[in-house]
């Protein structure tokens, strides 16, 4: 691919018809679209129509996004308005203000939440990208002290066959060799997206 962020060479892709590209946006954002229609306490019948059509609405517009690397915050953007959309539905049929003050608090903490869940889905999957930019070595270091809970270096120094004084060393050296992937970098590089990444999130989560 060319040197396009991850998530636009990704989108790209999956605009020239690459089913794996599809696939893997599918299984990347699900989560967050899940995250999204939850908050709106939608019906279960409600809930599967919206994520039908946000995958649907993708489809036909995934060729037209002017910002690919927008993309979680498409899908969270059309997956609120279909939610809304719905519920302004139900509201037709039920005698109750939708602009009472709780309704309100209510949508401003959804709203809150949801953008929480956005970050944290980016955050995760920028993790799994700088992951798999490192080299075996770190991969299996930092695989092995990131578990819970986290093996002795004793134990690390015998799976690994390194020197016990090596490790604490080597794993500085790979974290800062993760921070400084090509999608950890871009990660990092909004201010409202520093602090304690390496340290509040575990890969694989």
């Amino acid at each position: 691919m060319s040197s396009a962020s991850p998530i636009a060479a990704l989108v790209s892709a999956a605009a020239e018809g690459d089913q794996s590209a599809w696939n893997e946006i599918v299984d990347r954002y699900t989560p967050l679209v899940v995250s999204v229609i939850y908050k709106h306490r939608l019906r279960p019948a409600d809930a599967a129509d919206v994520n039908q059509t946000l995958w649907l609405r993708l489809v036909e517009q995934i060729g037209r996004l002017r910002e690919p690397e927008a993309l979680p915050g498409w899908i969270m953007t059309t997956t609120r308005n279909e939610c809304l959309r719905v519920l302004r539905v139900q509201q037709r049929t039920h005698l109750y203000d939708p602009l009472s003050e709780s309704d309100a608090l209510e949508a401003e903490q959804a709203d809150a939440d949801v953008e929480a869940e956005l970050l944290a889905v980016e955050r995760r999957q920028a993790l799994r990208d700088g992951f798999a930019e490192l080299t075996d070595q770190c991969k299996r270091l930092l695989q092995k002290l990131m578990t819970d809970p986290p093996p002795s270096y004793q134990v690390v120094s015998e799976e690994l066959a390194m020197p016990v004084g090596s490790i604490g060393p080597t794993r500085i050296r790979c974290l800062e060799k993760l921070r400084k992937t090509t999608a950890l970098s871009a990660f990092l590089g909004s201010p409202v997206k520093r602090g304690g990444v390496l340290g509040a999130a575990r890969l694989g989560q």
